[in-house]
């Protein structure tokens, strides 16, 4: 997909992945970006950067869970700017809790991870068939390939958001629906390293590969413009992936030996 003179929508584009593709995009020359983010203050900051590349930018504040909200968005950025070209549906929580984790945490991961990737397909999709094209991206998670130590409701949801992602594309592709999914690893961003509360899952990426922003929206960059649906800025995870999924009794020893190093057993 050629980013030139689109329409594009970035949720959770305040901060991190989300802020970094923004400013990546701009460097195609898209018509209109619009950032969202529940603060303000970082989306306002994210369309400062973007305004100074000379790329007209919008900032809405809302909470991507909200159907109504997510749905006015899409209207109005539709009747301000035109239909919408890519849909980046990047906002994304963790808990760094485990399976006792409070019914509320399991809650707003689900609608926040998972939910709001359904509340815009819901919305995006009868244009966009009715166009004929239309292009969705969905920020999930190599927890989503493989597992999360430490963080159950991470794991869970974004092995839904993968599978969402899936069905999309799979149902939607030979209609005109193109979908990415972003799954990476440990990226140097406030999810990762923001929360005291996170510390344990930052244990678990020290020994990886902890990639800038930056990086990743280079690869997001590259991987638009071939319309490719996984999109892996740690190359190894697909390998990772193949042996999860071709020896995984194999792969269970090895991630409770991981669990067993961090219990300290």
């Amino acid at each position: 997909m050629e980013l030139n003179e689109t329409v594009i929508v970035v949720t959770g584009g305040g901060s991190g992945i989300g802020a970094a593709m923004c400013r990546r995009f701009a460097a195609e020359r898209p018509r209109h970006i619009v950032v969202v983010d529940r603060d303000a203050a970082g989306a306002e900051a994210t369309v400062a950067a973007l305004t100074e590349t000379g790329i007209g930018a919008t900032a809405v504040t809302l909470d991507v869970a909200d159907a109504e909200q997510t749905e006015d968005l899409i209207a109005r950025t539709r009747a301000d700017h035109g239909e919408i070209d890519l849909f980046c549906a990047n906002a994304g929580i963790g808990s760094a809790a485990g399976i006792d984790a409070d019914d509320r945490v399991w809650e707003s991961m689900w609608q926040i991870n998972v939910h709001a990737h359904v509340i815009a397909a819901r919305a995006l999709l009868p244009a966009w068939l009715d166009r004929g094209r239309g292009y969705l991206l969905t920020t999930a998670s190599a927890a989503g390939l493989l597992t999360n130590l430490g963080d159950a409701p991470y794991s869970v949801t974004k092995h839904a958001a993968v599978a969402l992602a899936e069905w999309l594309s799979i149902t939607y592709g030979d209609r005109g629906i193109t979908v990415s999914c972003l799954c990476p690893q440990g990226v140097n961003t406030p999810l990762l390293f923001g929360d005291a509360d996170g510390a344990l899952a930052t244990e678990v990426v020290k020994a990886q590969r902890i990639l800038e922003p930056e990086t990743v929206a280079d690869v997001v960059a590259a991987a638009v413009a071939d319309e490719r649906f996984l999109i892996l800025p740690h190359e190894e995870v697909a390998g990772y992936e193949q042996a999860r999924a071709g020896e995984r009794e194999r792969w269970l020893r090895a991630m409770r030996r991981m669990q067993a190093g961090l219990d300290g057993r």
